[in-house]
């Protein structure tokens, strides 16, 4: 059985201990359900200051929600609409400090104030997006972004055929 454990020391260190915590949470399993679901709730209770973890997956058409951690979420984003649909459209992380001030933000939890979004390609494919959202503003700095991006990655690698 995983047993995750609290994370200890520096931020980055922190993001590492993250990284191998999720690694061993994931391996052997290829499930992009039970792996985001579990991967939800790792980071949701690992990570302060977060009132939403989640994803949501390509459809071939729109955004749709997948296992998270929080309230409920809205269930279909189309792509360039709000930060996943941005980050899901331009292929690149949307890290906003402030969301109110990002154009089209849609507002799931009037709670949040700051977001992170990874979009999540595998083979040049569009799977879906790693969201997180948090209750305090600028919340996400370039530390979380590369650690979280590490994650995303072990997620998409969970996913690869085996060599």
């Amino acid at each position: 059985m995983f047993e995750a454990s609290a994370l200890t020391g520096s931020k980055a260190e922190q993001y590492a201990q993250l990284l191998e915590q999720a690694r061993a949470l994931m391996h052997g399993e290829r499930d992009r359900v039970a792996n985001a679901a579990n991967l939800s709730a790792l980071v949701y209770h690992a990570l302060p200051d977060l009132n939403w973890v989640g994803f949501y997956f390509f459809d071939g058409r729109e955004l749709v929600v997948g296992p998270f951690q929080g309230r409920p979420a809205c269930v279909r984003i189309a792509l360039g609409r709000g930060v996943c649909g941005t980050a899901a459209q331009t292929g690149r992380i949307q890290r906003v400090d402030d969301v109110d001030a990002f154009p089209g933000h849609i507002p799931c939890d009037s709670a949040s104030r700051s977001e992170l979004v990874v979009p999540l390609f595998l083979g040049g494919e569009l799977v879906g997006v790693f969201d997180l959202d948090s209750p305090r503003p600028a919340r996400f700095d370039e530390e979380d972004e590369r650690g979280l991006a590490a994650v995303a990655e072990a997620f998409l690698a969970s996913l690869e055929p085996s060599a």
